[in-house]
């Protein structure tokens, strides 16, 4: 009986061992066959497949995972189309941009420090007669002819030659790009200055000859007032000799008008020849001063010129002369008050100076910037008359003497302009 009930124990056990087996291999088959619908899904994805989700499941822990996964999945989806459209708008800004690049008048190229071309726009490859993609990997003086040593860090606004298009004139300027890596690359940018450079010649011509054919006349008009004035054409009472006086003080400004204009387009063609001398400045100075009295009386202005001492400069008494009267003159017609103005000479370590001081309305620290500039002047604002050469040619004067001319001015207050030259 005991044997009995041994072996209906064991086959019981056996039995629920069976059922047991049975049930979890049922579950292992559902986790599987879960996982093989998740393996699918992330192998979707992987390949840019995000319309696949996972089917909605009774059981609620593989729903919950389900849930998460579809939610991750529509995420992904709204992100690449983002991205698509951030694509497709980079796109549309970059094709805007090269269509503005290409259609610009002056070429650009970008280059690497071995001066191989990178990128070209169209005109570039108009002007080296190279077409399309292969101008790329290309030297550029294989292009171009430089007038001095190629320094991509320095070019600026520097004249250079185009083989393929010798009839034009090109200026080239750099800037280098600023970017992550290490590697050196710059934008090239040059412009055909052909009709800047030909109407510039054609003006400066044009000014030369009137301005000479002008002279004539009035040096010829200059001799008459002095033959006046002498008394040679008969007698003249007061009021004539008033009137002749203020013809030919005009007549005077306008000589040097126009002796300005003529020196100025010297300048630019032959440069400035110095002759110079040992010049004591206190009787120099002094006989500037007396040749520019008349017409300070006539704007009830003073100029005092009381030196310590008497120094000696060596430098062209005509082109310095010239630029102390221009100092001075300024000084008078830009004063609106009635006080003097001084002439101060000195030194300091490795220059003589001379100051022409005014006390009248000063000039702006934006004007200070712009006041040595070819044809800048002042005087417009004014309402008087000016060409805006004088400091333009008397800051040239300066710098061939080797010195400079310096500005301090306070609005409404005073202004200093400082002549500065090697002792």
């Amino acid at each position: 009986m005991l044997w009995y009930l041994l072996n209906l124990g064991i086959i019981a056990v056996f039995i629920s061992l069976f059922l047991i087996t049975r049930q979890t291999n049922k579950r292992w088959s559902k986790i599987n066959d879960y996982l093989g619908m998740v393996t699918n899904t992330v192998n979707s994805i992987r390949y840019g497949n995000l319309s696949t989700k996972i089917e909605k499941l009774e059981h609620p822990t593989y729903q919950n995972v389900t849930d998460s996964i579809n939610r991750m999945v529509e995420t992904l989806n709204d992100r690449e189309k983002m991205i698509i459209e951030y694509q497709a708008e980079l796109m549309r800004q970059n094709k805007l941009l090269e269509s503005v690049i290409n259609s610009l008048s002056d070429g650009i190229l970008i280059v690497n420090e071995h001066l191989q071309i990178l990128r070209a726009t169209p005109q570039i490859s108009t002007w080296f007669g190279v077409k399309g993609h292969d101008i790329i990997g290309k030297n550029i003086l294989d292009f171009l002819q430089f007038t001095e040593n190629v320094n991509l860090e320095r070019l600026n606004n520097k004249d250079v030659f185009i083989k393929h298009t010798p009839t034009n004139n090109f200026i080239i300027s750099s800037i280098r790009l600023s970017l992550d890596d290490n590697k050196k690359r710059y934008v090239l940018i040059i412009k055909d200055v052909t009709n800047e450079r030909e109407i510039e010649t054609l003006k400066e011509d044009f000014v030369a000859t009137l301005t000479h054919d002008l002279k004539v006349p009035i040096v010829a008009e200059a001799n008459i007032l002095d033959f006046l004035l002498s008394g040679k054409f008969g007698e003249i009472n007061e009021k004539q000799e008033v009137a002749l006086k203020n013809m030919k003080s005009s007549n005077k400004e306008l000589i040097e008008l126009v002796q300005i204009v003529l020196e100025t387009y010297k300048i630019k063609e032959k440069g400035i020849k110095l002759l110079k001398e040992n010049i004591k400045l206190k009787g120099f100075i002094n006989s500037i001063v007396e040749d520019v009295t008349p017409l300070a009386a006539m704007s009830g202005i003073k100029v005092n010129f009381n030196p310590v001492r008497d120094i000696k400069v060596t430098a062209d008494p005509i082109q310095l002369q010239r630029v102390i009267k221009n100092l001075i003159n300024n000084a008078i017609a830009h004063s609106n008050t009635k006080k003097d103005i001084d002439i101060i000479t000195g030194e300091i370590p490795g220059f003589i100076t001379i100051s022409v001081i005014d006390y009248g309305q000063g000039i702006s620290q934006k004007e200070i910037k712009l006041i040595f500039n070819k044809y800048y002047s002042a005087a417009k604002k004014f309402r008087k008359i000016g060409t805006g050469l004088g400091l333009y040619l008397s800051q040239q004067i300066i710098r061939s003497h080797g010195g400079e001319i310096t500005v301090d001015s306070e609005e409404n207050v005073r202004t200093e302009f400082c002549i500065k030259i090697p002792s």
